[in-house]
């Protein structure tokens, strides 16, 4: 089942059916034991689903604060290190090291949803979205649901010098989530497949493809080491790293238009401003 967010409050789609959630707050519902049961029960004395007009969605988002990790697939490592030659053994021991990279991403509400601009840096030359699967966390570190997230990057400011990385990943308008929320107790399935399309007047200028199967770590580990001494008394949401790195004579350009889908949660689309 996906739950999305809209301006007069939350509705859930399951098996043909929308209906309308009567919480008005992501932080009621991630408090529920009984979340997979109270969405069942509205999904179904609901009506016919029909399509949700993208233009009506807002960030799935509460008061969670959103996290990140880093180089969490082997081709975010070797970009990494490519535009940080001088930093480059850091990325690599981060890559086989015990402990993630972890940082702050974002307040939850400077996330912007779909259709809404992100926003490349006024003071960077070589900006890209990062593609990413984003766990949906409750505050007894249960991972309850999933959606898509975008990581807009600077990474001149970055491989300039790694102290720099929340001035690359912390700016208005630099984290996306949507469209929905996919509620399930199970784990995904390795062969889920995340995309992404970039597009520039019309055309697809880039486009990749991964799996989640190339993660080097788990989300439950992930998950384990973010509230290690740490409370989320309404749960938090965590990006967990990209797997999808355009080439470096890349850089994005405001109007292009940013595509990021995964398997059984749809799509993320976002302008860039």
């Amino acid at each position: 089942m996906i739950l999305y967010r809209q301006a007069n409050g939350w509705v859930v789609t399951h098996e043909g059916r929308l209906g309308r959630v009567g919480e008005k707050s992501l932080d009621e519902l991630l408090a529920r034991a009984d979340l997979h049961e109270y969405l069942n029960a509205a999904a179904r004395g609901g009506s016919e689903a029909g399509s949700i007009d993208p233009s009506t969605l807002q960030p799935p988002v509460g008061s969670q604060e959103i996290w990140a990790a880093g180089v969490t697939y082997y081709r975010s490592r070797v970009a990494r290190m490519e535009e940080s030659e001088r930093a480059s053994s850091f990325y690599d021991r981060v890559y086989t090291a015990e402990r993630p990279e972890l940082f702050f991403k974002c307040l939850p509400w400077k996330a912007v949803g779909p259709g809404s601009p992100v926003a490349i840096r006024s003071d960077a030359a070589w900006s890209v979205p990062e593609p990413e699967l984003v766990l949906v966390v409750n505050s007894e570190r249960h991972i309850v649901g999933y959606t898509i997230g975008n990581d807009m990057s600077s990474r001149d400011i970055e491989g300039e010098n790694p102290l720099y990385l929340p001035q690359a990943k912390i700016y208005n308008s630099s984290c996306a989530i949507g469209p929905g929320i996919l509620i399930q107790s199970e784990p995904l399935a390795a062969a889920t497949r995340i995309t992404l399309a970039i597009e520039r007047g019309g055309k697809t200028v880039f486009s990749g493809e991964t799996a989640i199967s190339a993660m080097k770590r788990r989300p439950e580990e992930l998950v384990e080491y973010l509230y290690r001494d740490q409370t989320f008394s309404t749960g938090a949401f965590l990006f967990t790293g990209t797997g999808i790195v355009p080439p470096d004579s890349f850089t994005l350009e405001r109007g292009d238009v940013v595509r990021i889908g995964i398997d059984g949660i749809g799509e993320l689309v976002n302008p860039v401003g």
